[in-house]
């Protein structure tokens, strides 16, 4: 009796250390306690999963086996049977599961390196991924990785964005915060690093939220925001005391535009002078203002009521295309949003595609846009952007110049927080005719 009371008590103490242990300090018990079980379990059941998913294959082996042969003695009943055993050489085929590396854990789940069987392909592993996460209880199963022979899945345990807080501030220059990768890291945009982007979504799907985000994340920084809003500056006009210049109709688009491309060449023709190749290998005292452009709704800058707009659409796509082609060197960054980006819009509307290397494909409506948007890049981005549910606004598909791609989800911004920024950093505000150093016919943002 004593040593089964000893043994409750002992189960107890056991039991409430882990639930302490957990609830004080979750990523140490994950990697002293949970991954190390769950390691054990990917190795030992991995052979019946990759078969269950078909990722198996048979080989032939050679097997040495004895056979027993009875030998017929005498012709009597009472004889006792003779029995020779003979070697014999047989071929089977044995079944082999792709070899697992070892496992290493991350803070959502872990990764892990397999060799593939001969005529395997990446594409059959993105294929097994959803029956590799049922089998393994996860919340999903990625090919993060692809070299010469081998693949590396990315196992996480929990979806990191069910819920995501972060500051978009983040203390660099043109650089922002906007929310969260589905590893658990930071979602950052660099615009020195992918000085163009491309945001797509259909209405609350959290297009116009990461528009917030960013603003709000740009705002305290030395730098001149120009915004172009064809809905009749709805959208951009609260930003207005952060914004050097807002256009808001057709004609205003092709004249801040002009004054954008007289921009960019007097800044091109800075660097031939000092024989730099960009802006950011000029001295400090010479180094210009860096500008980013933000444009709502870019299928208005191309539709045209009728042939009367056509010399201006023409204008309007001609500059466009030149800021982006031409603005990296010159910081001058482009982010351009739109619900509907299509093919039908016009052939510049394909050819600005191919400048913006930065890509975020909300939920959307229609799946040209995001065939527009990611379908260049990677297919199963383009897969994934097309699963994205109504019922989770913010969540994204992120891809970069490097071909990677990454869910994502863009942190809540309240459109008073980005206008509260805006106000509260009006004085970072450079003069647009001062920036551009001439008279224009732009009028500043109010």
């Amino acid at each position: 009796m004593n040593e089964s009371m000893t043994l409750l008590v002992v189960l107890a103490v056991v039991v409430g250390g882990l639930w302490a242990w957990r609830r004080l300090h979750p990523v140490s018990f994950w990697y002293g306690v949970v991954f190390p079980a769950r390691a054990v379990l990917v190795y030992l059941s991995w052979h019946h999963v990759a078969s269950g998913c078909k990722l198996t294959r048979n080989r032939r082996r050679f097997r040495l086996t004895l056979d027993a042969l009875p030998v017929v003695g005498p012709a009597s009943r009472n004889a006792a049977t003779v029995v020779e055993h003979k070697r014999r050489v047989r071929r089977v085929d044995v079944e082999r599961a792709p070899r697992l590396g070892v496992l290493r854990p991350t803070r959502l789940g872990w990764r892990m390196r397999l060799r593939l069987h001969d005529g395997q392909v990446p594409a059959d592993y993105e294929r097994a991924a959803e029956g590799i996460a049922h089998a393994w209880r996860v919340h999903s199963v990625r090919v993060v990785d692809v070299r010469p022979g081998y693949v590396t899945l990315w196992a996480t345990m929990r979806d990191p964005l069910v819920e995501v807080t972060a500051e978009p501030e983040t203390g660099e220059l043109l650089t922002v915060r906007p929310g969260k990768l589905e590893n658990g890291r930071d979602w950052v945009i660099d615009f020195r690093t992918i000085p163009h982007w491309l945001n797509a979504g259909a209405t609350q799907s959290g297009k116009s939220n990461l528009a917030n985000a960013i603003i709000k994340g740009l705002a305290p920084q030395p730098i001149a925001l120009v915004g172009f809003d064809l809905k009749g500056g709805v959208e951009f006009t609260p930003y207005a005391p952060r914004l050097s210049a807002l256009a808001t109709t057709r004609k205003e688009s092709v004249d801040l535009l002009t004054d954008l491309v007289g921009e960019v060449e007097t800044r091109m023709a800075l660097c031939r002078t000092h024989g730099a190749r960009n802006v950011w290998t000029l001295p400090d005292d010479l180094q210009p203002i860096p500008i980013v452009v933000l444009v709502d709704e870019v299928a208005e800058l191309f539709l045209m009521a009728d042939k009367s707009e056509k010399d201006e659409v023409s204008r309007t796509a001609t500059a466009l295309l030149r800021v982006a082609q031409l603005g990296r060197a010159f910081a001058v960054h482009l982010i351009v949003c739109g619900q509907r980006i299509g093919s039908d819009l016009g052939p510049g509307v394909t050819a600005l595609r191919a400048q913006l290397s930065g890509r975020v494909c909300h939920r959307v409506n229609d799946p040209e846009t995001a065939n527009m948007t990611l379908g260049d890049l990677d297919p199963a981005a383009l897969d994934a952007a097309r699963t994205i549910p109504a019922e989770t606004p913010g969540v994204c598909i992120v891809a970069g110049q490097d071909g990677s791609w990454h869910r994502a989800r863009s942190v809540y911004v309240p459109e008073t927080a980005a206008e509260q920024a805006a106000r509260d950093h009006a004085h970072l505000t450079p003069d647009w005719h001062t920036l551009i150093g001439s008279v224009s016919a732009v009028r500043p943002a109010a």
